[in-house]
């Protein structure tokens, strides 16, 4: 009996837990499921006859070891800045590792010993990074193998709220880690348009007016995410003029957010004691200019409630982490409520022809009218909606990816070894192929 452990079990890994469990006598596998909360790991695997739940302490090295000597791949859903320790872990015990978090260069560097131990460290296997990179690579390769000479990239994928649960100013709800979403964008941003870096700050990362119209669903503002950047190399298109991967959002929640940024609340460094303190005492010096806000923003923040007279007791809080605590309450998922992933990649390229045309979309072109060849340009959408709060659109595009791959795996189908992300034939055809059975299939336009 093949044993996977799982390490985390909050929300985005509701989804992944369910599926290997729903697929464990088929494939004769036995799931455990370790948290820092054994009662959240219980009621993931909720008495299945082949799971089991424990409850971990990450400083444990004892204990940890204990739990990946144990079994034969193991899936990391904890903080992204433990996740190379769990990796360190399995390459010593000679386990698979799987996440879906970003590929730093301390994973890479494990890169050679992980091959030459014979192993599979696969990350980026989720929604974004993970289904984008699949997808996109699907797309990429599909027009190179048509002649085609690929001008421009763009990919803009949102954790969003369903149209029906939209009932707030912000048109926002969480679903996956708060801590991230406060944290979003805090280094700026780096990609490539019109042949030139483009390099933005933070304070002009949330920009209501840099929007995308998604077919059916509207025009959404779009944010570029990180470092664009070394992708241009993983999606082997050295020589495009333009490459971009961004988050979605309503334009409402940029220009918000914006003033979030403006006020200094998603400051992290600056603690003070915030025991005995009110709410409206702690938020009361950011919020002096309130009268002269638009109406939006007066909207959104007294949706957020910032007067009332509640304790903060948080001990030693940064702005930031007392924004979290209000946000969570504000802006949860209530029991019934739906989420919504909207991915959409944006391809513009060349295909070689007798004639030159002239460009329907100046604005997708960037700037090309007229081009030798046939200008041409491919979109590829893919909308997901959760069906509620536990089972959410976040929670199956990031853990669906993960159960089929491990899956896999451990039959051998994906064989690769060495810490990879899923940009390659042999494992993006297999995944997406199964994803396709899961309902999560991309809409194609020309």
């Amino acid at each position: 009996m093949q044993q996977i452990l799982i390490l985390g079990a909050g929300k985005s890994a509701s989804i992944l837990i369910e599926t290997l469990l729903q697929d464990a006598f088929e494939h004769n596998w036995f799931i455990h499921v370790a948290d820092v909360q054994i009662e959240t790991a219980e009621k993931k695997i909720a008495g299945h006859a082949r799971g089991a739940a424990y409850g971990i302490d990450l400083e444990n090295e004892d204990q940890l070891d204990k739990l990946i000597l144990a079994a034969d791949a193991v899936i990391s859903m904890l903080p992204p800045p433990l996740h190379i320790r769990a990796a360190k872990k399995c390459l010593q015990h000679k386990k698979h590792f799987l996440n879906a978090s970003y590929l730093g260069p301390d994973m890479q560097a494990l890169d050679e010993e992980v091959k030459a131990a014979g192993l599979s460290f696969l990350v980026e296997m989720g929604l974004d990074p993970g289904i984008d990179h699949m997808s996109a690579m699907e797309m990429i390769h599909g027009i190179l193998d048509q002649g085609g000479n690929i001008f421009m990239f763009r990919s803009h994928c949102g954790g969003l709220v369903s149209p029906e649960s939209d009932d707030n100013p912000w048109h926002y709800k969480i679903s996956w880690n708060p801590r991230n979403i406060i944290l979003a964008g805090k280094d700026g941003a780096h990609y490539l348009a019109d042949g030139e870096i483009c390099h933005v700050p933070y304070a002009q990362l949330f920009d209501p007016g840099r929007t995308v119209h998604v077919p059916g669903y509207g025009d959404w503002a779009w944010y570029p995410n990180r470092d664009s950047l070394p992708y241009i190399k993983k999606y082997e298109l050295e020589g495009v003029s333009d490459f971009v991967r961004t988050t979605l959002r309503h334009s409402d929640f940029a220009r918000g957010w914006k003033k979030i940024i403006e006020l200094d609340l998603t400051n992290d460094r600056d603690k003070t004691d915030t025991n005995g303190i009110s709410i409206n005492s702690y938020f009361r010096p950011y919020l002096k200019e309130f009268a002269n806000w638009d109406e939006i923003l007066k909207e959104q923040f007294r949706f957020l409630d910032l007067t009332r007279d509640e304790l903060i007791n948080k001990g030693e809080a940064a702005p930031a982490d007392v924004l979290q605590s209000v946000l969570e309450k504000k802006l949860a998922l209530s029991e019934n409520d739906k989420d919504m992933i909207i991915m959409l990649h944006e391809i513009g390229y060349t295909l070689e022809s007798g004639d030159d045309i002239w460009s329907a979309d100046e604005e997708m072109a960037g700037g090309r009218s007229r081009v030798g060849g046939k200008l041409c340009f491919r979109k590829a959408s893919l909308v997901v909606q959760g069906e509620d709060s536990v089972h959410t659109a976040m929670a199956k595009t990031v853990g669906l990816p993960l159960a089929i791959a491990v899956k896999n795996i451990l039959n051998g189908k994906i064989s690769r070894k060495g810490v990879f992300i899923p940009v390659y034939p042999d494992v993006y055809e297999i995944v997406l192929s199964d994803l396709a059975k899961k309902g999560i299939v991309f809409t194609i336009t020309e």
